[in-house]
């Protein structure tokens, strides 16, 4: 009788293990390609509180920050061992395909913080290369497929806001190149200014393309709460990372020459950026209470709401720098006020994920039990 019982046990315990893991290996599989924002938008927060003297923030949300990156890259490797024609398939889709920048960005946003905050330049240029590595497989391995592929969508049907990562991914490039170049000496720094220019007005370009399509896709075809999916919010925090970049660069400028015979260029476009990111804030608050409160869509934890909380940190830093390259001093009522909407929108998505981890958990309890029952 007793090793009747030791067997139940061992059993039960084999079992539950079987659960726990088909869970896990089914939440791998469905990982989102964009779930890489949440280090996006944790690496920006902490870079915004950080130069908001807010230090004990700023080094939470940093070392939190190194553990969503890690934790991230590892959930990706195993998807691409266990699952790399889930993968694959994700690539390749004209709706999650562009969800795989994420990757880049927060690689370099992990950069900029180390380079900002502790002026780590090894660790930041190491981030510097895998990013512009992984943008250049990226930009050309998802965009020559989606070119190429047989069965495309219908406009309506294939866009979103989140195609704006990729902007986002070629500015962050930009970005990281600046801050690099501003810590090394001749004649490399020139290389790498030109670098970083050059990202910044091809990431301008792109997102000129890509505006113009989502534009047209909001305005001429049927537009429904589910269509306003939170990634909308890229629509803002596009020309948010821009304006980052061009300020980076006319502060840059004193110590290249090329930068400084393009100051009124980059001046004037980096204004450009910033008040067209501007003028989207009220239009997308607009929208979010049409959908949530006119409308009644359900407001519940999704993974693409981190996608959200980037652009709002990314405005606030943007703004920070832009007023010091520009030495326009008013515009500190813009930065003080984005970084903590900035700070309560992350901390709500975050209790947002722990509920949803919570909520998954006593899912595959109940699972557990009603398998331990049946032994």
């Amino acid at each position: 009788m007793q090793d009747n019982l030791l067997d139940k046990n061992h059993i039960q315990q084999v079992s539950s293990f079987t659960i726990m893991l088909e869970e896990f290996k089914n939440g791998v599989k469905n990982l989102s390609p964009a779930y890489f924002a949440i280090v996006m938008a944790t690496g920006i927060i902490s870079t915004g509180s950080f130069l908001m003297d807010m230090n004990r923030i700023a080094n939470f949300l940093f070392v939190l920050n190194n553990i969503f990156y890690i934790i991230m890259w590892a959930l990706t490797i195993l998807r691409l061992v266990w699952y790399s024609k889930s993968l694959i398939k994700d690539l390749t889709d004209h709706m999650s395909g562009t969800g795989f920048f994420t990757i880049v960005a927060g690689t370099c946003v992990l950069g900029i913080q180390y380079i900002i905050m502790f002026e780590f330049f090894e660790i930041a240029l190491a981030l510097l290369i895998l990013g512009i590595f992984l943008w250049l497989f990226l930009t050309y391995a998802v965009f020559t497929t989606l070119t190429i592929k047989q069965d495309k969508p219908t406009l309506d049907k294939g866009i979103t806001g989140g195609w704006l990562t990729a902007i986002v991914a070629t500015q962050s490039v930009s970005i990281l190149s600046a801050l690099i170049a501003s810590h090394i000496k001749q004649p490399y720094r020139i290389e790498v200014n030109f670098f970083a220019l050059s990202m910044w007005l091809w990431g301008g370009m792109f997102y000129i393309w890509m505006i113009s399509l989502i534009f047209y896709r909001y305005t001429f075809f049927k537009f429904s709460p589910g269509d306003l999916a939170p990634p909308y919010w890229i629509n803002m925090g596009a020309m948010a990372i821009s304006t980052l970049a061009g300020s980076l660069l006319i502060i840059n400028a004193p110590d290249a020459p090329l930068l400084e015979s393009l100051l009124p260029f980059l001046k004037g476009f980096t204004v450009f950026y910033w008040a067209t990111g501007t003028w989207w804030i009220p239009m997308l608050i607009i929208l979010a209470i049409w959908r949530h409160i006119y409308k009644r869509y359900p407001l519940k934890y999704d993974s693409l709401y981190w996608g959200a909380v980037f652009p709002q940190g990314m405005y606030a830093v943007c703004t920070f720098r832009m007023s010091e390259a520009l030495e326009i001093p008013f515009l500190h009522y813009f930065y003080n006020a984005f970084i903590y909407i900035a700070l309560i929108a992350w901390a709500l998505t975050f209790s947002g994920l722990i509920r949803h981890f919570l909520a998954e958990f006593a899912k595959v309890k109940l699972k557990i039990n009603a398998m331990k029952n049946q032994v």
